[in-house]
């Protein structure tokens, strides 16, 4: 059984973790789509801290996950038709926009699963980058 989820990635982080364990309790496989900044840029403010190929390499690193994949465009149709998961995660943040509506209809079609996790509300990569940003401004950082 496949596993398949999407993101960003950027500040690897507990949550991260924890999403991407549970993903393998689910399945034989977890394949794992990262987010091009460019993707990212597209619905988010801020752009990720590390560069694609680095949030790759780190997630390739992890024992949990088989498969990392980029995708360099707001859509997840492809990446599910190319690795043909059994179950499709996602965040609790979904919504309704229209990729996440093109997936889901395809998912449907082919009679495959969409599963949604809860984020672990103690962490974040947004809230490590507010966190470095406040501890910067208070003068609490080492210099080199």
């Amino acid at each position: 059984m496949t596993v398949y989820t999407v993101g960003t990635f950027d500040l690897l982080h507990v949550g991260h973790l924890a999403l991407l364990e549970y993903c393998k309790t689910l399945g034989d496989i977890v394949a794992v789509g990262v987010a091009s900044d460019e993707v990212v840029n597209s619905y988010k403010p801020n752009v990720p801290v590390i560069p694609l190929k680095q949030r790759m390499e780190m997630l390739k690193a992890l024992r949990c996950i088989d498969i990392v994949r980029p995708y360099y465009e707001l859509e997840y149709v492809s990446g599910c038709k190319e690795l043909k998961p059994d179950i499709f995660i996602i965040g609790e943040d979904w919504g309704r926009n229209p990729h996440n509506i093109d997936v889901e209809t395809y998912l449907k079609s082919v009679d495959k699963k969409i599963l949604q996790v809860s984020y672990n509300p103690q962490t974040s990569s947004t809230k490590i980058k507010q966190n470095v940003i406040a501890q910067t401004h208070r003068g609490n950082y080492l210099s080199c």
